[in-house]
């Protein structure tokens, strides 16, 4: 007999389903069936009410389904059609990525785009992951992208696999939010976004220019290197320009994810400052 989605809760944790949601993570049962899973109510929260079409089905372990963080993302996820399935706790630790499940979790399809769809929107702000390996780094850095307002990340194809449940839970839900463009190989990326108009500035700490003095007004799109090496030379030496960040106290340094919000917050705040004033009718 067929195992029920809306009803009796699933229990089996020795069920090919239950086998076939927990092998998700892995990269390889990711990249054969095009699915991921996103993990936590903040995650599936903004998975089912930004991205329901990437929705594929829903596990919430029964007593969580009643909780007050989860019934409305179930209500949510029921009026917009999506499969619900309530599993018991030996169910939901099977298929969980975490140690200490927190209440359920999505089936998602992927969600990349292809770099002309990008490119063709006429970006003001993008961010290219280039060889970051730290899946922590990655998705605090898609989360700066998203809170800054940039268009798109794009990440090549040495860097974390985003799909990865570690980086989907860092996200907090932005990936949900933020077009990315996977599997890029840097040196053509980058001479595809000049091509485009699109100003290209290596983040890194020998650089010649200081992060007040780049001009951030243009479109733009910052280059972050990896976590122990940062940006080889060849790369450096593609893009327009090199920007390290003024460090005036002792820190030798800051890490990935600390320089990369940096430098969006300072493209969101060029941003902010070249547009126009609201006038005074639209103040409220």
């Amino acid at each position: 007999m067929p195992e029920r989605r809306d009803g009796a809760p699933l229990t089996n944790p020795r069920s090919e389903r239950v086998r076939r949601v927990a092998a998700l993570s892995r990269r390889s049962a990711r990249e054969r069936s095009g699915l991921f899973l996103a993990e936590g109510p903040q995650g599936v929260r903004e998975a089912v009410r930004h991205r329901p079409d990437a929705v594929a089905e829903l596990y919430v372990e029964s007593t969580a389904a009643r909780h007050e963080r989860w019934t409305p993302i179930l209500a949510d996820a029921r009026a917009a059609g999506l499969p619900v399935t309530e599993v018991d706790e030996r169910v939901l630790a099977t298929i969980s990525d975490t140690a200490t499940p927190q209440g359920g979790l999505a089936v998602c399809r992927r969600l990349d785009v292809p770099l002309a769809e990008v490119l063709d929107a006429g970006p003001r702000l993008l961010c290219v992951l280039a060889h970051v390996r730290d899946p922590g780094n990655a998705g605090t850095v898609l989360r700066g992208a998203d809170a800054t307002g940039a268009d798109a990340v794009l990440v090549t194809g040495a860097s974390v696999d985003l799909y990865s449940p570690k980086v989907v839970r860092s996200t907090a839900g932005s990936l949900f939010h933020v077009p990315v463009v996977l599997g890029l190989d840097v040196l053509p990326l980058l001479a595809r976004l000049a091509a485009a108009g699109i100003t290209t500035y290596a983040a890194d700490g020998t650089g010649a220019t200081l992060l007040p003095e780049a001009d951030l007004r243009v479109p733009h799109a910052w280059v972050f290197g990896n976590e122990a090496w940062g940006l080889p030379a060849p790369t450096r030496e593609a893009c327009d320009e090199v920007v390290a960040i003024p460090t005036p106290g002792r820190a030798e340094s800051l890490n990935l994810a600390m320089a990369a919000t940096v430098c969006l917050y300072a493209s969101a705040t060029a941003a902010r400052d070249r547009s126009p004033a609201p006038s005074a009718g639209a103040r409220r």
